[in-house]
C-alpha cells in the first residue's frame, strides 16, 4: 500500500494514499470525520475522464497514522505540501471538500501557488465556521462547544446519529440508504478519538477570511442551499466574495454530503472546470 512518510513536524507520521489514472493530477481533500473512501463516487468518475487522481487520509483517519498532536491546520497543510513533494507533482488541482477546504487555502498561505493550477471548495467550511458579530450566519459557539464537548464524552454516540444531518436523510432516502450511514459510521468510528477531537476544534476555530487573498488560481466553488452543517451563507457565499477568480455554483436541495447526494451533479460540474 502507499504511503508518504515524513518527519517535517513534531512527530513522524505516514500518509496513506491512492493513486489512480494518468494525465492532469488531482489531489482530493476528505472532510471530517471520515476517509479518502468518501470520494468514491468521484474518482471513477475523474480517472474515466483522463485525469489523475490522488486520494489520501488526513493523519488521524483512515489508514493513516494517528499522532498525538498536530493537527491544526498549519500541519494538515504540511502533510499536503510532502505529498505534492513526494510525487512531483506540478499544475495539480486541489480539491477539498468540507473540513478539507481548509488544507486548500493554509496550503496557498504557506506555500504559494507555484505547483498549484486550480482550486475546488466543495461543501467546504471556508472561511469561517463560527457565528460572530461579523460573522451573524455562523454556527453559535454554544453549539460548537457542545459538540466538542460530547466527543470529548460520547464520540461514538455522536457519530452514530452524525450523518443523518450530514445527508439531510429523511428528505434523501431515494439517493441514499440506511448501509450508506452505516458504512460512514464504521469509518468516523474508527479513526483516532483525539485526532476527531483535535481536528473538530481546527474548523471549528480557524477563521480563514484572512486568508481568502492567497487563492490566487481559479477557482470553483460548490456547495448545497440545504446544508445543514455548514450554512452556505456563512462559507461559499463569503469565499465567492473573497476568492478573485472563482465559479460559484449553489445546488438546490443539496445537503452537506453533496458528494453523494448530488453526486452525478458535482462529478458534472468538476470535470467541466477541470477541462475549462
Amino acid at each position: 500500500m502507499p504511503f508518504l512518510k515524513h518527519k517535517e513536524g513534531k512527530e513522524p507520521v505516514r500518509i496513506f494514499f491512492q493513486d489512480y489514472g494518468k494525465g492532469k493530477p488531482v489531489i482530493l481533500i476528505h472532510g471530517w470525520p471520515l476517509s479518502h473512501q468518501a470520494w468514491e463516487g468521484q474518482i471513477r468518475t475523474l480517472v474515466e475522464e483522463g485525469f489523475r487522481v490522488i486520494a489520501y487520509d488526513r493523519r488521524g483517519f483512515g489508514r493513516s497514522s494517528q499522532p498525538w498532536g498536530d493537527y491544526d491546520y498549519s500541519a494538515l497543510a504540511q502533510d499536503l505540501s510532502q505529498l505534492i513533494l513526494h510525487l512531483d507533482l506540478k499544475d495539480v488541482t486541489l480539491v477539498g471538500f468540507s473540513m478539507g477546504g481548509g488544507e486548500v487555502v493554509r496550503y496557498f498561505t504557506d506555500y504559494g501557488a507555484d505547483r498549484v493550477a486550480k482550486a475546488a471548495l466543495i461543501a467546504s467550511i471556508i472561511p469561517l465556521v463560527a457565528q460572530k458579530k461579523d460573522n451573524p450566519d455562523g454556527v453559535p459557539q454554544k453549539d460548537l462547544d457542545g459538540i466538542l464537548a460530547t466527543l470529548k464524552t460520547n464520540r461514538i454516540g455522536f457519530l452514530k446519529d452524525f450523518h443523518k444531518n450530514f445527508y439531510n436523510y429523511d428528505e434523501n432516502t431515494d439517493k441514499l440508504s440506511q448501509a450508506n450511514l452505516d458504512y460512514d459510521f464504521s469509518i468516523a468510528s474508527h479513526a483516532s478519538p483525539i485526532a476527531t477531537i483535535k481536528a473538530a476544534e481546527a474548523w471549528a476555530g480557524t477563521d480563514f477570511r484572512p486568508e481568502l487573498k492567497n487563492v490566487t488560481v481559479p477557482t470553483l466553488i460548490v456547495h448545497g442551499d440545504a446544508d445543514n452543517i455548514v450554512p452556505y451563507k456563512t462559507s461559499a457565499e463569503q469565499a465567492a466574495k473573497g476568492i478573485a477568480d472563482n465559479t460559484y455554483e449553489l445546488i438546490k436541495g443539496a445537503p452537506h454530503g453533496l458528494n453523494l447526494t448530488h453526486r452525478d451533479r458535482l462529478n458534472e460540474l468538476l470535470v467541466g472546470f477541470l477541462k475549462k
